[in-house]
């Protein structure tokens, strides 16, 4: 998949196809499970491809497998759909109910989201590569432990060895409560944000 993203970085349509072929199904469907409105989902997941497209170039291989690095952009996306959508709701509603409640503070709820995906970011880089790709896989793509198994080609236990493992490694930085939950064949969210590793 490596090869194939450095010839789309190039310009390569061919090669972009069979990119496309490959993970437009699994970015759809993350999309699709944090939208849970397919129509939406389409629409952002047809970006998600389209970004992958213009910006293959700025992918870097050390920092872990294609299949991530597109499902992280897929979860950023999808989850700034849901923030303007909440906000777009949020304003009809105040100015249906001609609400004079003071205005949210953005500002100091985007620094608190800005430290918080830092400290992610942190504690993701103190994993080895192969605990990061698959804690990656679990928590932006929502796949199972089964699923991440067949993603990567490695055997399922040694796959649940490397998400016990990380989860032991982030539980200080992270404050996770309980590290066995990698057993369970779900992950469970590390923080009540999403994990960022960008």
């Amino acid at each position: 998949m490596r090869a194939l993203l450095d010839l789309v970085a190039r310009g390569d349509q061919d090669a972009f196809a069979q990119v496309y072929d490959a993970l437009a199904g699994p970015v759809l469907g993350l999309v699709r499970r944090v939208l849970r409105d397919p129509a939406q989902a389409e629409e952002v997941a047809q970006e998600v491809m389209i970004e992958v497209w213009r910006s293959a170039a700025r992918y870097r291989p050390d920092r872990g497998e294609v299949m991530p690095w597109v499902l992280t952009i897929a979860h950023r996306r999808a989850v700034d759909r849901v923030r303007a959508t909440q906000a777009a709701t949020d304003r009809d509603r105040r100015a249906a109910a001609g609400s004079l409640d003071p205005v949210h503070d953005e500002v100091a709820d985007q620094v608190e989201r800005r430290f918080e995906g830092e400290q992610v970011r942190r504690a993701l880089r103190q994993l080895t590569y192969v605990q990061r790709e698959s804690l990656v896989l679990a928590y932006y793509g929502g796949f199972s432990q089964s699923e991440i198994a067949e993603i990567l080609g490695a055997p399922l236990g040694t796959v649940k060895t490397r998400m016990r493992d990380g989860l032991i490694r982030l539980r200080d930085p992270l404050a996770v409560d309980d590290p066995r939950s990698a057993g369970s064949g779900r992950a469970r969210p590390l923080t009540n944000r999403p994990l960022e590793v960008g």
